[in-house]
């Protein structure tokens, strides 16, 4: 099991940068494909990233595509989303989840073992 908690959320301008980190308990990360997820009010939770166990390979959505990043460092049970050129419409909770199989492609919120609490990030026009 994996609990996990996310930081870094806020207040930007559009075009403005950002880095949400989140943070996993447990000695087992490093076995757990690890996503980023999204939430706007009234819409559906949506896929942004994910990342393979050693990070060697990642997905990205095509709205996030060349400004988003995924990264991880399994040696401080830490993924990251590093966040550029956000746009209003960027406006989410952002969600950190978690689990074991690599899809190569989109993730489905069904195909998910854990989530973390999630982090308000708001982009002003």
């Amino acid at each position: 099991q994996v609990q996990l908690l996310e930081s870094g959320g806020g207040l930007v301008q559009a075009g403005d940068s950002l880095r949400l980190s989140c943070a996993a308990s447990g000695r087992t990360f490093s076995t757990y494909v690890m996503d980023w997820f999204r939430q706007a009010p009234g819409k559906e939770r949506e896929f942004v990233a994910t990342i393979s166990w050693t990070g060697g390979n990642t997905y990205y959505a095509d709205s996030v595509k060349g400004r988003f990043t995924i990264s991880r460092d399994n040696a401080k049970n830490t993924v990251y989303l590093q966040m550029n050129s956000l746009k209003p419409e960027d406006t989410a909770v952002y969600y950190c989840a978690a689990h074991i199989t690599w899809y190569r492609s989109s993730v489905y919120a069904d195909q998910v073992d854990y989530w973390g609490p999630g982090t308000q990030v708001t982009v002003s026009s």
